[in-house]
Parts: C-alpha cells; structure tokens; sequence
C-alpha cells in the first residue's frame, strides 16, 4: 500500500509551490482572527527554514508520510510544536495540491513563454541576415518554387509565436485560485479567498469548490500546447536533420550540436536535431495519459488524481530541453548559400513564373499558359537544360508570342523577387517581417 500510495517520489518538485501556499494561508487565517499573529509568525519562519533545508537537500523526505504535504506539515510540526498543526485549519490537501500545481504549470508556462521567445528571437536572426538567399521551396519533398532562407525561418517563427499565444492563453484561463475549497463543499472558518488569492498571484479565486479540488484541465490544456509546440519543433528539427545530410549539404552544424560515430571518423551526425525530433513522442504521451486518467472520474476529488503530475513534470522537461537545444542549433547553424543557389534552380523550379508570365503579358488563361509552361519543361528535360538555359527560339517554337523579357523570371533569384503579395518570400517582404517582428519582440 505505501508503495502505490506514495507520490513524494516525484511531488518534491511542488515543495516551493506548497510552503508558499502555506505562507499565504497562515497569513489570511491570522488576519481573519483564525490564527494567532504569534502562531502565525511561528509558521511563516519555521516553513521558510524548512524551503531552506529543501534547497539546500538536507530535508528528511519521507515515503511513509506520503506525500510533499504531509511531509512538509510533518517537519513544521517538529520545528515549532503544537503551531504547526494549526496551518491545516481551513484547507484540505485537494485544494491544497490543486493550488501547488497549478502555481507550478504557470510557473513553466512563463518559462516557455521565455524559452519560445528566445527561439523565436534566432530564428528572426536567421531570416534578417538571410533575406536575399535563395533556396528551393518544398511541396512533398519535391523542388516547388523558389523561396529565400529568411522566408522558411519566419515561417517557423510565425509557428512557435502561435504556441507561445497558446499558452499565454492558457496561463489566462488556469490563473484562479483553488485554496479554500476544503476538501470540496468550501469550509466553515470566515476565511479571505480573494487574499490567498491575490498574495499567490492569481487573478481571483475558483467560482465553485467542487470544480476547484477536481478540475484539471489546466494541466490537459498545457500539455496539448506542449504538444502543438512539440511538433513544431520535431519538424523543423526534421529538416535539421535532412538539410545536414550530404545528399542536401543544405546547413552545417559544428561539433557543439552533432556527435561522431564510434567506428567511422567522417561522421558528423545531427544528434541532437535527431533527439529533439523523438521528444514529441514523450510529450503527446503524457497528454493522452492524464486524458485517460481524467476522462472517467466523477466529482470531486480520486486519487487517480495523483497520476496527474509525473506526466506534466516529464512533459515539461522534455519540452524545456528540447526549446533550448533548437535554440543554439538554430543560432549554430551556418546555411550553405552556394548549394541551396544551386539547388533552388534545380527541378524546373521557376516553371509556374512562365505561367504567370503568359497569363500577365499575353493574357492566356492560366489553364493554357500552364498547358504551353508544360511543354517548355517537357523541351528542356529533353535538351538536358535549365529553363533559363533554353534559347529564346527554342520557347517561340512553343509559344511565339514570347519574347526576351521572360529571361527576367526564370532565374531563382528573380522568381523569388517577384513574389511581393503580402506573406510573399521576395526579399523586401521578408524585411517587413523581420522589421514587425523585431520591434515586438525587443
């Protein structure tokens, strides 16, 4: 029974979270004229010793008396006596767990905010001393159109700037107050809600005692925006590791974000891409974990409950570690501009700019220009050529309406120049982006 019951295994990590919890409590109960000022100054000082000895790992954690709570009640109890009892007047540990965690999910949700905006502040980096550079543009893996390098980094940062919304999102959401609630019917001493409330920063206390001890879809809503996040990280970490590789010899990473291999010298491997990409797999598991923990269980509080917290503390590590290594390889990584030149030429990349072309000077439907483009690709595949490389005669055998002025569309550099829609990849609109971006977030 201990073993499946204990949890101070891993809720230790609520130990500040709790003894600040406490000190708010102890301070609204003496005000209210439940606690003596003596009493209460007895347990502020003894809790404050007691987060020191934590800190400092000399505190006694024990397995028989549960859990954090207990343990912490415990050692008050032999610091200052028959005051310590007194703290738990007019709590419960259900509304005493709820408000530690969620003190602890806000605290990570700011961390994250920190970390994303750090890797969002790289990424913009990236895409200002990028803007001119050519690369080739993606769909299904295959050369599509040209883009610039600056473009592909501000595509992810308009990614992980939606998941710092979301949880800023849910910080909003999850910032009300449990304590008070009791064990789930609230409690008869005149306490001061809205004081605990307001001393631990929260914005108000929870509407309903029940809804307060039970609830924990503020956990279920942080852990699905670790898992959006996740996954943006595990594609950009993908391309890491694809654009790395010597078939694209796109990027290169030096050895502070790779590692070797045991037998073969040459190796340079993009280790630590490789891991960030697998950590979505912890992440989205923990969140269908405590879905599955939470989706049958009646009001108010189960000690299925407890199965809470070991998924978020081990989402959220893996999510942290996994921001702060993008950061530095995002930072680290050095783009090979004269391959992804190369490549972004390759493919017949700048085949629908002949399209547009036909559409905007000679006014062709696009359905036929794209008709005629097809025929210009077929010819240059056949002659072994670029499209820039084909003479101007061997088009006007295609299409006689077309003159020179088409070579001004189909080098790569030009085709990405004349994509200036709002959200286009020329050069000028991603100096835009960096310029709006860079003034939120310096």
């Amino acid at each position: 029974m201990q073993a499946i019951n204990a949890s101070i295994g891993f809720d230790q990590k609520l130990a500040a979270e709790d003894i600040a919890g406490s000190k708010a409590h102890a301070t609204m109960l003496a005000k209210q004229g439940i606690l003596s000022d003596a009493d209460r100054d007895a347990i502020l000082s003894g809790l404050d010793a007691i987060l020191a000895e934590i800190e400092a790992g000399e505190f006694p954690f024990s397995e028989e008396l549960e859990d954090i709570h207990l343990n912490v009640e415990a050692r008050l109890k032999d610091r200052i006596g028959e005051a310590g009892g007194r703290l738990h007047t007019g709590r419960s540990r259900n509304d005493q767990v709820a408000t530690d965690f969620r003190l602890w999910t806000r605290k990570s949700l700011d961390l994250f905010d920190h970390l994303l905006t750090d890797l969002m502040t790289a990424l913009l980096d990236q895409a200002e001393a990028h803007a001119d550079t050519i690369m080739p543009g993606f769909t299904h893996l295959q050369s599509a159109q040209p883009v610039t390098f600056g473009h592909h980094m501000l595509a992810y940062l308009e990614m992980f700037a939606r998941d710092r919304s979301r949880m800023r999102d849910c910080r909003v959401r999850m910032n009300e107050s449990p304590l008070g609630a009791a064990a789930l019917a609230g409690t008869p001493y005149p306490i001061d809600r809205d004081m605990t409330a307001e001393a631990l920063g929260f914005d108000r206390p929870m509407a309903n005692s029940l809804d307060a001890v039970s609830a924990r879809d503020f956990a279920l809503e942080a852990l699905a925006a670790a898992s959006i996040c996740a996954t943006h990280l595990s594609r950009l970490a993908e391309e890491i590791v694809i654009w790395t590789s010597a078939q694209f010899r796109f990027i290169a990473l030096s050895d502070a974000f790779t590692t070797g291999s045991s037998i073969m010298p040459q190796k340079r491997n993009p280790d630590a891409a490789e891991l960030v990409r697998a950590k979505v797999g912890r992440i989205m598991g923990s969140l269908t974990a405590l879905m599955i923990v939470m989706k049958g269980l009646p009001l108010a509080y189960s000690k299925d409950m407890q199965e809470d917290k070991e998924p978020v503390f081990e989402a959220f590590e893996s999510l942290e570690l996994a921001l702060r290594a993008m950061a530095g390889m995002v930072r680290d990584m050095a783009p090979n501009e004269a391959r992804l030149a190369e490549a972004a030429g390759a493919g017949f990349s700048t085949a629908t700019d002949i399209a547009d072309w036909l559409v905007m000077h000679l006014n062709k439907p696009f359905r036929d220009a794209h008709h005629v483009t097809g025929r210009i690709v077929a010819l240059a595949e056949e002659k072994g050529l670029t499209l820039d490389g084909l003479a101007l005669s061997d088009m006007q055998a295609v299409e006689p309406g077309i003159t020179d002025e088409i070579f001004s569309v189909l080098s790569p550099l030009a085709s990405a120049t004349s994509r200036m829609s709002y959200g286009g990849t020329a050069p000028d609109r991603v100096r835009e982006q960096v310029k709006r971006w860079r003034s939120q977030l310096t």
